[in-house]
């Protein structure tokens, strides 16, 4: 009943959303509704091959294939960054963008500009896992292509938008073994500060890091680990790499490249652009949906993983949000059993 009563919320707040002068144009595209939608939103620049006033050793970079950046996307980036210098906010001599769009995996999405000594890298990069919520929404994604997108709390989604970055932060997540011995894992993390959209990276803890976490398995004795509890164990499991994958709503690199991208931004802020913004993920669905070509229609999406996901979802925090927090408390989560102490090797 209160899942029923729950989804009956949600269509009466939605098509409250999509009446005439309310303030955001979203909630008429969230999968669960079939009403009809009312006028599109102007719909965002078209996709150019080129992009107007970038530099000509950059220019260089813009295509749709592996390593390159679309001009769409390096426009965007490029205005964010330079409306932000301009504003004093960061001072950085590089900027970051994440075509979140294209496939992951084994394709390069995430770009590192340095317009000062014309240096241009593109990097892999994962995606927000998502949720699936039985009975409410599927919210997940796929570790190749992303379909759903989200600025909401516990989501677990990437979010387009204009971010600058913050304090870099490390933290202890385990020991595993390699090299014939056991090793720590302190992983770093880059906070993001968003706007409008991303507004609420921090109370998300969005941000970026390494691809990696060890999957605990055992408390293991190590009384000299500055880790130790005080009982003198440490956590021990396996290490998991998944830079390229799937991530619970951050920006994640691999390892080698993580080790490149962090310094730059240490204590020097810059900006990162994610793209799609919801207004292109609207749009680009609109266009699907009325069985148009993006393309055609002056919009941006990589061709290979439209193919894969059909249409784009954008789920506004609005209304997700109440979703989520009914769905943990029908759904708590079970009590944490206590790890097993590891057995001699």
């Amino acid at each position: 009943m209160r899942m029923s009563s729950l989804l009956l919320s949600l269509l009466a707040l939605a098509a409250f959303c999509a009446l005439p002068g309310s303030p955001r144009a979203f909630a008429e595209d969230l999968p669960w509704l079939v009403a009809p939608v009312p006028a599109a939103p102007v719909p965002p620049s078209p996709a150019a091959p080129s992009a107007p006033g970038i530099p000509p050793w950059l220019q260089a970079h813009v295509g749709d294939g592996d390593g390159q950046i679309s001009g769409l996307v390096l426009r965007r980036a490029r205005a964010f960054y330079l409306q932000k210098v301009r504003e004093g906010a960061v001072d950085n001599a590089c900027y970051f963008a994440f075509d979140a769009t294209r496939p992951a995996v084994s394709g390069r999405r995430f770009y590192v500009i340095c317009e000062a000594n014309k240096t241009f890298r593109a990097v892999p990069s994962g995606h927000g896992s998502g949720r699936n919520l039985p009975g409410v929404a599927d919210l997940s994604n796929s570790v190749r292509c992303a379909k759903n997108f989200s600025n909401a709390e516990n989501s677990k989604l990437t979010t387009g938008g204009g971010y600058v970055t913050a304090e870099t932060r490390t933290s202890f997540k385990g020991y595993y073994r390699a090299d014939g011995s056991y090793q720590p894992l302190v992983r770093s993390f880059l906070q993001f500060e968003g706007e409008g959209d991303t507004a609420n990276a921090r109370a998300r803890a969005i941000g970026g890091h390494p691809g990696l976490i060890v999957s605990w398995i055992c408390r293991m004795k190590y009384p000299s680990s500055p880790y130790a509890d005080e009982d003198g164990y440490v956590p021990y499991g396996k290490l998991i790499d998944y830079g390229a994958g799937r991530s619970n709503g951050c920006t994640s690199w691999p390892a080698s490249d993580s080790a490149k991208i962090l310094p730059l931004a240490e204590n020097r802020p810059t900006t990162v652009y994610i793209y799609p913004e919801a207004r292109d993920i609207v749009a680009v669905g609109r266009a699907v949906k009325a069985g148009q070509s993006p393309a055609r229609a002056g919009l941006y999406w990589n061709a290979s993983c439209l193919a894969e996901i059909g249409a784009p979802n954008f789920w506004p925090r609005e209304t997700v949000e109440p979703a989520l927090v009914a769905y943990k408390k029908d759904h708590p989560p079970a009590k944490p059993e206590p790890l097993p102490i590891c057995k001699r090797p």
